[in-house]
């Protein structure tokens, strides 16, 4: 009995395998690359609105205390009204509640607001608050982190807000950002406690 072996021959692809392959990938790369391309944009937005939601959320809190305590107008010193919201003094806004700064402010009015009371406010009334700094050194300063704030105020028909910045959108890099048009973040008003995310990714 004899035993044949037989050799399986061995085949590549040939020219126009490759060039289909090739051409699949090419469009399947070019329907993935914009998708891809916006991932980090859509991160920071969803950062932005998490932050922002967290903010709204303890601003309601904060004027949930204030109406709870009977609405003190004084009971941090002369035109200062403190709020305590889980051992951390806040000052609000005598006549309408909404936080205004720390404990340590000489006045709580709402319309006369400074970039540190808006710093005060983001740190007192989030807990575990991301990393925020009134002084704005470019946004690719080491010392800050992908997740950090920066914060200013605006003033218009007399009343103050506050400005929220994510760093490492701020678009300016040559000096502080002024206005909701230099990057993706949220302002506050005081006076109402309206809430407003923007975003300026291109």
């Amino acid at each position: 009995m004899t035993t044949q072996t037989h050799k399986a021959k061995q085949q590549g692809f040939s020219l126009v395998e490759l060039v289909i392959v090739i051409i699949i990938l090419g469009l399947l790369a070019a329907t993935a690359l914009p998708r891809l391309l916006s991932v980090t944009d859509d991160a920071e937005d969803a950062t932005v609105e998490g932050v922002a939601g967290g903010f709204a959320t303890a601003v309601g809190l904060v004027r949930s205390q204030w109406e709870l305590d009977g609405r003190p107008t004084n009971n941090g010193g002369t035109n200062v009204a403190l709020v305590n919201l889980d051992g951390v003094n806040v000052a609000v806004d005598p006549n309408k509640g909404y936080p205004t700064g720390g404990e340590n402010d000489n006045n709580s009015s709402a319309d006369s607001l400074t970039a540190e009371d808006c710093q005060q406010i983001f740190v007192r009334i989030l807990q575990s608050s991301p990393k925020i700094t009134t002084s704005f050194v470019g946004n690719n300063n080491t010392n800050f982190a992908e997740n950090d704030y920066y914060t200013t105020t605006s003033s218009s028909d007399g009343q103050s807000t506050c400005l929220y910045y994510l760093v490492q959108t701020i678009k300016n890099s040559s000096g502080a950002p002024n206005g909701t048009g230099s990057g993706n973040g949220f302002e506050y008003l005081p006076l109402t406690g309206q809430i407003s995310v923007f975003s300026n990714n291109q």
